[in-house]
Order: structure tokens, then sequence, then C-alpha cells
């Protein structure tokens, strides 16, 4: 019995000696995370405290705290530092949350000091990596960060003309004497495919084409069979995939299967579906100055240019690439987390495995797109 509440008592004693180590010395990139509204318990007296707190800052979304704290604040407005951060038009950063930083010191002398910050920011849609080299300067015996603020460039007011397909449907009601007449689904069909055995696991990839003269929204289901017939796996393109094809258009789709191997499938059963949906060929989203890049990371870059007279909120850029003999040995996808404004260029790049750039002849890239609204 004495022996029990000697271990519930060293138990109790080291619970609350972490409790309290973990709230004075917490760990920088979690306390992003936290939520915590109380500042914590440090001061800007070197040039990583002032970065540290400053993310911290920015994590909990305190834009006062943050902007105030800043060496360079005389220089743009506390809204112009939050649009910097959270974009000016909602994006994918508009919702995104601070999971997580790094910070990487790159030059200190006695009086300023170059740090590199890496904020990771969690969507929807995965995460993206913000990157912005800070000088930290002293002040006294503190330190202050000056912000490279990068405004968003404002378009000018203007008159965009506008000629585009659009596809309206109008569906059987529940008092139209059509009988059991409807409108049919579109013909899709999958004009090609392959699996391959990639990072420990299944990948199946390969296009498909709406075949039919109406828009369709369009996805993929993949099953891998065993040798005896049974399903190992069933899988979904979900995002790897533009879910909207207007007439004779062809996307890309990739379905990953982890955790199986290609040497225990027998046969893989493919099942593309399709529904009728109204739509248009409007945002136009054209794509400038693509290119395979190898160095230092294999990546296809390029810029995507909004020419239509609506703010695009979210844009899917996918990626196909090909061999010297045209047969498709990869997919890729990419997020643009900012907003894309009427005639105004805005970088994407998507990473590729280094394996599969070597042998890539030539690449394809398509967008889809999402708008919250009219451009006003």
């Amino acid at each position: 019995m004495n022996n029990g509440r000697l271990l519930a008592i060293v138990i109790a004693s080291v619970t609350v000696a972490l409790i309290v180590v973990g709230t004075v010395w917490p760990v920088p990139s979690a306390k992003a995370m936290a939520g915590s509204g109380a500042s914590l318990l440090r001061t800007s007296s070197s040039p990583q405290a002032a970065v540290e707190n400053l993310a911290d800052d920015i994590g909990r979304q305190a834009w006062g705290n943050a902007y105030s704290s800043l060496a360079n604040k005389s220089e743009f407005t506390e809204m112009e530092f939050v649009r910097d951060l959270k974009g000016s038009y909602p994006s994918l950063r508009t919702y995104a949350t601070l999971d997580s930083f790094d910070l990487r010191p790159l030059h200190a002398s006695s009086d300023e000091a170059q740090i590199q910050l890496k904020l990771r920011w969690s969507s929807v849609v995965g995460a993206f990596l913000d990157t912005r080299d800070l000088r930290v300067v002293r002040n006294g015996d503190r330190w202050g960060v000056l912000w490279p603020i990068v405004k968003e460039p404002r378009v000018p007011p203007q008159v965009i003309p506008v000629t585009y397909l659009r596809w309206d449907v109008i569906y059987r009601g529940a008092e139209d004497d059509w009988g059991s007449q409807d409108v049919e689904a579109p013909h899709v069909r999958i004009v090609d495919m392959h699996p391959v055995d990639r990072s420990g696991g299944v990948v199946i990839m390969g296009e498909l084409l709406n075949e039919d003269v109406v828009p369709a929204f369009v996805t993929v289901r993949a099953t891998l069979l065993a040798k005896n017939g049974s399903a190992l796996a069933t899988e979904d393109s979900f995002d790897k995939i533009s879910h909207v094809l207007l007439p004779k258009q062809v996307t890309p789709f990739l379905i990953a299967f982890h955790d199986v191997a290609l040497s225990e499938v027998d046969s893989v059963h493919m099942e593309p579906s399709s529904t009728l949906i109204a739509a248009s060929a409007d945002p136009v989203i054209e794509i400038e100055d693509q290119r395979l890049s190898p160095e230092p990371k294999a990546s296809l870059i390029g810029k995507l240019v909004n020419q239509s007279g609506q703010a695009v909120s979210v844009a899917h850029v996918l990626g196909t690439f090909y061999d010297k003999n045209g047969q498709l040995i990869w997919v890729a996808d990419e997020y643009v987390d900012r907003a894309l404004l009427p005639q105004i260029p805005v970088a994407f790049a998507m990473s590729v495995p280094a394996d599969i750039a070597v042998k890539v002849s030539s690449e394809r890239a398509i967008t889809t797109t999402y708008s919250s609204g009219r451009f006003q």
C-alpha cells in the first residue's frame, strides 16, 4: 500500500513538473497552434526571440501585437500587413491557420541579423509554405523585425467584355408530365490508364475525356483486385482531377493506394462516372511561360493570367507529364494560395519527382477554378 502511494506521489510530481516546463519553455513551432490569447513569457532581447514573438502573434492572429512589434511599421499600415499574410481577396490564405513555423539564422552582427522564417499554413486542401527572409535590427536592449511587405496590386477600374459559352440545365420536376424521361448523363471515357508501384504503394494515373456536347461533373473510382478476384482496396480521384469538364475536354487523374504492393494486384477495375451540370467557359485562365525547371528541385513552373473580369478565389493547376514516346508517366497538382485578379500574373510551381523529371519529354497543364463572386 505504501509503495502504491509513493508511486502515485512520484507520478503526480513529475506531471506537475512537466506542465511547468511546457508552460515556461514551450516548443516554438507548437505555440503558433496553441491559440492562447496571453502573451508568452519571452522578451525580444535577441534576434531569434523577436522573430519567434512575431510568429507567435501571427499564429494567434494577434495582428495589433504583431504590427506594433515591427521596426518598419511606419512604411505600411496594419491592414496592409494583414493583407500581405492573409490576402486582400478571398483565397486559401484567407481561411488558413498557421500550423507551425521554423527559423533559420542566416547572418548576425552586434546590431543586425538576418533570419529566414518559414510559415507553414494549413488549409482545407493541404498545407502551403510562406518563406520570408527577415532583417532584424537592434534598438537599445530590444530587437525589432523589418517586415518585407509585399503589397497586392490593385486592378484599375475598367470594362472587360466577355464572350463565353454557357450551359444551363432544366431538369424534370415533380409535377412535370414527362413520364420517365430526364436529361441523360454525359458520356465520358477513360482514354489512358497506368498502374505503377510508387512510394510503398500503388498509383493509378490516367486521363478522362468528356466526349459529349454538354458539360459534366466527373470522378473516377478504382478497385484493385487480387488474383483470387477479391477486392484489395478501393479509392477515388478526390482532388487529383478536374471535376468539371466542358465538352471534349480531357482531365488527368491520379489515385493513390497506400500500403498495397503492385505485385499483389492481378487487375484494376475502373469506374468513371459523370453528372450533367450547368457550367460556363468563364473565367478563362491562361498559362504563360510554362516550363519544366530541373534546378534546384524539379518542378513545372509558369504563370496564371486571369483573362476574365472575375476575381478567382482558388486556382488548382494540374500537370500531365509524358515521355518521348508520348506515354503518360506522371500527374501532379498545385493549389495557388492567393486570389487571381484580372490580368495580373501569378506564379505557380508544382514539384515533380526527380526520377520522373529526367524522363519527361513534354508536359501539359490545365486549371480548374472557384470564384466566390463577381469582381467589383
